[in-house]
């Protein structure tokens, strides 16, 4: 029950700030239909995490309560002084007009929010995969005195990385009076709900300019929206199901299970034979991982490369509170944004140096505060959604003026005057952060298979192609289809061309650049090539081999540009809705076709991480377009066409909810065979923390911060769990993960080593050089402390007091003025 009082609290505290702030986004997005109603809650987030974190920042505010508020009064003076220069009562009038769309769109949230954590209630543990970090960044950003946070696992530093997400999340804590623990599954909850809420007004907000304002039926077919983007999954749910039992496999005269389908389709874990010990469903452990793998890159040589290419169900299923999943709401607002734009918000004349731009001076901030808000979110975020708008603006501008050359040259102004005032304004953000990014390689022997794609996409692809080709047709006749269908094949043959100049431009440069011959083969040692010669080779009979991803993208895209191509100027604005879809159908097929050509060089070496950006993003582009799509086509004025998009609508749900049914029985399968209680939790667990780990925590909670020191090792592991959970300042955490953050080892230095030698040395003067040389202020030693080292707890007994003892753990005081003896 206090579980439920706590979410009650914060949801009270999410709402209300949206809901005060409401006058804002009324002028912000008063060009959408919906008047940006489905977009209040994380407008008024990110205002408010601006105005606290800046103010912050700048040293005007602290870390605290009382600076929330503080913050919290700023935005609404400016909301209450942005009320009082509009038409009194003309935002209540408008909500009392539009009563159904408000409580439309506040059902959807409250369903998402309601659904998202009964989900999580099953399984709330904050552990595994990336979950100890986020719940140390919370955790630190609720105990930090000052902004930016500390740095949980590497004391005496402020965090490098992109924390805006875990700053809000501490926010709506504190202000709630809900512990880390809870939060966290609450916040999953609330970006689940906040995207889900936007995607269902987009959607809605599209109909009603295609139809000229919001009807029922168009309230109902907008439901689409979250179905599409965050319920429906990939294909690999109904793989698995056929693989479970046994689908397209044979014994051979060895009895061995072969299959020539599942060879060919080269999916890891779906190439291995299956037990067929249960028919009725995949029961490998961890099954459900697979789906976000399902492209399978090899190197030269044929062995398998990771690629990650997550969907929302899975982020949502999965839940961790990562970058990419924080920042959902605010892409959905991002492209809401440029909605507002392209139905004719924000018209006027703004002057950036010597360019004059075609949007006001409220387009250009507040463009600035949610773009710069997304690169502090998810730093990947920040040029897709620039981009993004920058084409609308491009769009909107030829539509208005005709297409010439000059509209790419304003379409540059335009995004180097956001983009530049975004980031002055999170200065202090890029200021500290470092980042592991070091440039952009040409892709050169990994394009996508055509079956990967589909498997990972089909479920999106149906409903986008048969809304293109039915709006294409209709705009552009067959010879704008076939005109549509070339200039999509001369896109993809010219993002080849430019990635094999790079290439080779990278293998001329390098040896004189480097003075080193040897560098020419970089590309090539990157994939296991002998010589870039071999490399190029084997890429280009690939390309050829797997024409089917690269022929389906093209055919989205050059579908799209076909349908968009005004056949005169003012043709961009005869039909918003359906220009504005196809437009995202175009986006998101240059988002999928980035990483076939070029990826961001990082520490992993290969394109894992730039599939994992571009995939995802593409998803929710792409879902609205598609929920869109499908709206149209189940208005069809011909009711045989209706009746025959629907059949192929349920055919296409069907699979693309098996994902999730199957996921759904797995986790009811583990609540019961644990024996647990609904709970949302994540830090009552024992998988990480024993009682005697638990007790101490609550401990360290209470104490002044002071640096720690506790076992270490490697990441995904239980390894920096005291930390995480106390928010108390770790001497050192996960170096894998510091080595991200930081780009490298150097801020580490030794201190790996130096904990190690600081456990298990005889010596006290040694141990006492170790703590003087890091300024410890507490000494953990536990189970794993134990286990870890060959612990030599003596010294530690002798010289230093014990603040805290209970079961197997004990922590030692480091006094301040600490002195040899």
């Amino acid at each position: 029950m206090l579980e439920v009082f706590a979410a009650l609290r914060w949801l009270l505290v999410l709402s209300a700030v949206g809901w005060w702030v409401y006058p804002l986004t009324f002028r912000l997005l008063g060009a959408l239909p919906g008047r940006g109603v489905a977009f209040a809650r994380p407008l008024g987030l990110l205002l408010w995490g601006f105005a606290f974190w800046i103010l912050g920042s700048l040293g005007i505010l602290g870390n605290d309560l009382g600076g929330e508020w503080l913050a919290l009064a700023v935005v609404l003076g400016l909301a209450w002084w942005r009320q009082r220069r509009d038409e009194p009562g003309a935002t209540r009038a408008w909500l009392k007009e539009n009563a159904r769309l408000v409580a439309a769109v506040e059902l959807v949230f409250l369903l998402a929010f309601i659904v998202v954590s009964l989900l999580r209630a099953l399984y709330p543990d904050v552990t595994y995969t990336e979950k100890p970090m986020e719940l140390a960044f919370i955790n630190s950003a609720l105990r930090s005195p000052t902004l930016p946070p500390h740095d949980p696992w590497l004391s005496g530093y402020a965090i490098s990385y992109y924390y805006f997400g875990y700053v809000l999340t501490a926010m709506l804590a504190r202000l709630a009076a809900v512990p880390a623990g809870l939060a966290f599954n609450l916040m999953i909850a609330s970006v689940f709900a906040m995207a889900a809420a936007g995607a269902y007004g987009l959607v809605a907000d599209l109909l009603a300019a295609w139809r000229g304002k919001h009807e029922g039926q168009s309230l109902w077919l907008a439901a689409l929206a979250p179905l599409f983007a965050f319920v429906v999954s990939n294909v690999e749910g109904l793989l698995e199901m056929f693989h479970a039992r046994g689908a397209f496999w044979r014994f051979n005269e060895e009895g061995e299970l072969v299959s020539r389908f599942w060879t060919w389709l080269d999916i890891k874990d779906l190439y291995v034979a299956p037990s067929l010990n249960d028919p009725t469903g995949p029961t490998r452990n961890w099954w459900w991982w697979r789906a976000s793998r399902v492209v399978n890159d090899r190197n030269f040589l044929g062995a398998e490369v990771e690629v990650i290419d997550e969907f929302p169900f899975f982020s949502l299923y999965l839940a961790d509170l990562h970058p990419h999943v924080l920042a959902m709401p605010f892409v959905m607002l991002a492209l809401a944004f440029g909605l507002n734009y392209f139905l004719g918000g924000g018209r006027g004349e703004t002057r950036f140096g010597p360019w004059r731009l075609a949007f006001d001076r409220t387009t250009l901030w507040f463009g600035a505060l949610l773009l710069g808000g997304l690169a502090f979110l998810n730093i990947w975020d920040f040029p897709i959604y620039l981009g993004f708008f920058t084409l609308v603006y491009v769009y909107v501008q030829a539509g208005e003026q005709g297409w010439a050359e000059a509209r790419l040259w304003e379409g540059f102004q335009a995004l180097l005057a956001v983009g530049v005032l975004a980031v002055i304004l999170y200065l202090p953000f890029h200021l500290s952060f470092s980042s592991q990014a070091g440039g952009i390689l040409p892709n050169i022997l990994n394009p996508t298979r055509g079956a990967h794609l589909w498997v990972m996409f089909g479920t999106l692809f149906v409903a986008l192609l048969v809304f293109l080709l039915y709006v294409t047709a209709q705009r552009a006749g067959l010879k704008g289809l076939l005109v549509g269908v070339f200039s999509g094949l001369a896109l993809v043959a010219g993002l080849w061309a430019a990635s094999m100049l790079l290439a080779l431009a990278m293998a001329l440069a390098l040896p004189a650049v480097t003075g080193n011959p040897g560098a020419a083969d970089l590309l090539a040692g990157l994939t296991g090539a002998p010589d870039f010669d071999s490399l190029v080779r084997a890429g280009l009979e690939r390309r050829l081999a797997y024409a089917g991803g690269w022929l389906t993208l093209a055919l989205l895209a050059g579908l799209a540009l076909a349908g968009l191509w005004p056949r005169k100027a003012a043709s961009a604005g005869e039909n918003p809705g359906h220009a504005f879809a196809l437009g995202l159908a175009l986006f998101g097929a240059l988002l999928v076709l980035a990483p076939e050509f070029v990826y961001l060089r990082d520490q992993f070496g290969h394109r894992m991480n730039t599939v994992f950006k571009f995939f995802i993003q593409a998803w929710l582009v792409w879902s609205v377009a598609a929920a869109y799509g499908a709206a149209v086509l189940l208005s069809a004025p011909r009711r045989g066409a209706r009746l025959a998009f629907a059949g192929v609508l349920v055919l296409v749900l069907a699979i693309g909810l098996t994902y999730p049914a199957y996921g759904l029985s797995t986790r009811l399968r583990e609540f019961e065979q644990a024996g647990r209680r609904l709970s949302l939790d994540g830090t009552a667990h024992f998988a990480y923390l024993s009682t005697d780990d638990h007790a101490a925590v609550a401990w360290l909670w209470d104490q002044p911060l002071g640096t720690l020191v506790e076992a270490v090792g490697g990441s995904y592991t239980q390894y920096a769990r005291i930390s995480a959970h106390s928010g108390q300042p770790a001497l050192l955490g996960w170096p894998g993960h510091e080595s991200q953050w930081r780009g490298g080892g150097a801020e580490m230095g030794n201190r790996q080593a130096d904990i190690e030698r600081l456990y298990s040395t005889p010596s006290w003067d040694e141990a006492r050089l170790i703590l003087e040389t890091y300024g410890v202020r507490f000494i953990y030693v536990g189970i794993l402390e134990r286990s870890t080292y060959a612990v030599d707890e003596q010294k530690f007994a002798l010289y230093l007091p014990i603040l805290f003892q209970q079961g197997d753990v004990t922590i030692y005081g480091v006094p301040e003025d600490l002195t040899s003896e």
